[in-house]
């Protein structure tokens, strides 16, 4: 099949788990005989990662649309973005002159800016089935459908409840839920994520096909060194600091493990919405000596950080499903997750914990550093699980959820 598909970031210009998801969704197509058209709003040379003559990215302004071709920020292309981080951008460029007629007056203005022009590949692209990736893409997988009339596969890897609790904002839902009912067929990254599909948005079950995320094998093997006191531990959190992600649950945590282990460095790793206040806790908390913040990571760092860890905490609120766990267990690092993640269906060799249980939190965190049978039990162990966990495998999922979408009502 020749797949045409829409995406908003792609390595290794991400700044999440979307972007690797989407990586790994492209190599697993590929290496099943599928041709992928990646559509993104900004293409640059590094993203050229596949030698491959069934793949193409596609910059969304290059099409054959009408709408004025503009250069996209990657600043503003940010999946995580939100309508009051947008405000934020919009002040900050006002400040070249040049620069404002070039973007709408909210978010929602380069949503549809985006898929008016992306969409029209789907006139000038061949293919069989259309992809597209979460709520910011969606519309452009509407309006594809509409001109070439095939069918169209919405992955959902996160949705407005996830990132903001029980207060979603009404517009990001609304495109949820209309990209969901006028897909053919819906892609949840797990079963949590699909009964939230179902309970919060009315999406029938039968509609939606559960494919679980998966990590890349290949990773460099670096000494487990750092440049702490020889007998620091490290325990890592790594991710957005964002409401979903729990780092103040992480805080609160660390404070409990330091009450009975002072030999315990907590590093951060991230940025986000939160980090003020993050770091504002940690002095709060009476901690700040303990907790390191070591900003956001890419590539190298990334395996650096893991393979320094003693122990890799993901305390997330809602997680649809959370890569990071098995790219720290890729990188032998032993995993304390939350119950509240879609990843937990899957690493059964992973401590489990709900996101507010600080005390077994902190006891099971303490029960890792104290114990180092667990640790190596719980490597070795969550490893194996870890390698069958392919995108190739993932990839023939995916295929079948297509060929579910193209055939007959």
């Amino acid at each position: 099949m020749q797949v045409l598909m829409f995406g908003w970031e792609f390595p290794p210009h991400n700044s999440g788990g979307l972007g690797v998801a989407c990586h790994g969704i492209v190599e697993g197509l590929i290496h099943n005989g599928q041709q992928v058209h990646l559509v993104l709003p900004k293409v640059t040379p590094e993203m050229q990662q596949f030698d491959s003559k069934a793949f193409k990215l596609l910059n969304a302004h290059e099409s054959g649309g009408t709408v004025n071709a503009v250069k996209l920020s990657s600043t503003l292309y940010s999946p995580y973005a939100t309508m009051e981080s947008y405000r934020t951008f919009l002040e900050s460029i006002k400040k070249n002159s040049s620069a404002p007629q070039l973007y709408g007056s909210n978010l929602m203005d380069e949503v549809y800016r985006y898929a008016s022009q992306a969409a029209m590949y789907a006139a000038e692209v061949p293919h069989d089935i259309i992809h597209s990736h979460d709520w910011l893409t969606t519309e452009a997988g509407i309006q594809a459908k509409k001109l070439s009339g095939k069918p169209h596969v919405m992955h959902v890897h996160a949705t407005e409840f996830d990132r903001c609790g029980e207060n979603p904002n009404q517009q990001v839902y609304d495109m949820e839920r209309r990209g969901m009912e006028h897909a053919n067929r819906v892609i949840a990254v797990s079963d949590f994520t699909k009964q939230m599909l179902v309970k919060n948005y009315g999406i029938p079950a039968h509609k939606i096909d559960v494919v679980h995320n998966a990590v890349k094998p290949e990773f460099t093997q670096y000494q487990k060194t750092h440049s702490l006191n020889e007998d620091d531990q490290i325990v890592l959190f790594l991710g957005r600091m964002t409401m979903q992600k729990g780092p103040d649950y992480f805080l609160q945590m660390a404070k409990k493990v330091l009450e009975t282990n002072q030999n315990v460095k907590f590093v951060m790793a991230g940025d986000g919405d939160m980090m003020e206040q993050v770091i504002s806790m940690s002095v709060d908390l009476g901690i700040e000596r303990n907790v390191l913040f070591s900003g956001f990571l890419k590539g190298d760092e990334v395996a650096r950080a893991y393979q320094s860890a003693d122990l890799y905490v993901m305390p997330s609120v809602s997680e649809p499903f959370g890569i990071a766990p098995l790219e720290a267990i890729r990188n032998g690092a032993p995993v304390l997750i939350s119950k509240q993640s879609g990843v937990s269906e899957v690493v059964k060799n992973a401590l489990r914990v709900d996101f507010w249980d600080i005390d077994e939190m902190a006891n099971q965190a303490l029960a890792v550093l104290q114990y180092p049978a667990l640790q190596q039990t719980l490597m070795e162990r969550s490893m194996v699980e870890v390698e069958k966990m392919t995108w190739v495998d993932r990839a023939k999922d995916i295929i079948n959820s297509y060929k579910r979408a193209l055939a007959p009502a």
